[in-house]
């Protein structure tokens, strides 16, 4: 699998580095959260690195629940178990609980299949972004702290008909944005297509902290900034 240069360790035991946290975001997911910078204070490693890698250490299931319990920082060795359970952790060598993975039916361990929804599912996730996330606050008039953005993944959820298709694409369904006072939850539907058949369904909820009021001019530069970063990094891999 082309994860490889994303981790280091054995199976059973990994260890992601801040650069390497920092590739996958920008490289595999096009995120540029600063959180995910190799140099950010509060460095944490993308969420979707971490459902890949079980991914391709489990295998897909029919069904899959992932909650994320903890954020990742750099250095921390991560305890992948040796696993038939349909419940199992995933917890760091400093003894927290970094993602609780949930699975139920048949399964499915073909590699190419598997690469492809990775990385279909993670190019749909790391732009959520600002094309959806920002939308769905305006529409809710309120926005991020632009100061201290806090936007944190959550949970996700997987349901399949089947496991013997091909070349998956993400298409986005309607999202929800609830609100209650300084937080928000996002919610956002996806449904999985193969050779233009549904074959599967799923969200991926997000927690917004420290909401304020929706102020037009503010959060568009804050977007322009964070759009720019992207466009810089692109241009510097290109030459």
């Amino acid at each position: 699998m082309f994860l490889k240069e994303f981790y280091s360790g054995t199976n059973d035991c990994i260890q992601i580095t801040a650069e390497q946290g920092s590739l996958f975001a920008k490289e595999i997911a096009g995120d540029f959260n600063p959180l995910h910078d190799v140099d950010a204070k509060r460095f944490c490693v993308p969420g979707d690195l971490l459902f890949a890698l079980v991914l391709n250490q489990y295998g897909l299931s029919k069904n899959m629940n992932f909650t994320f319990a903890g954020m990742l920082g750099h250095g921390v060795t991560l305890d992948f178990p040796e696993t038939v359970e349909s419940q199992f952790d995933i917890v760091g060598s400093h003894g927290k609980t970094i993602l609780k993975v949930d699975r139920k039916g048949e399964s499915s361990q073909n590699d190419s299949m598997i690469d492809a929804l990775i990385r279909d599912y993670v190019a749909f996730s790391g732009h959520n972004f600002p094309y959806v996330l920002v939308p769905l606050m305006e529409k809710q008039n309120v926005m991020i702290n632009l100061t201290r953005p806090l936007v944190m993944y959550d949970s996700m959820s997987l349901e399949f008909d089947c496991l013997d298709f091909t070349n998956p694409k993400i298409e986005m369904l309607d999202p929800e944005l609830n609100v209650n006072g300084k937080r928000g939850d996002a919610h956002l539907h996806f449904q999985i297509k193969s050779e233009g058949e549904v074959v599967g369904k799923g969200f991926k909820k997000i927690v917004i902290s420290g909401m304020r009021e929706y102020e037009e001019q503010p959060m568009q530069a804050f977007v322009d900034n964070y759009l720019a970063r992207k466009d810089l990094y692109l241009e510097s891999v290109a030459s």
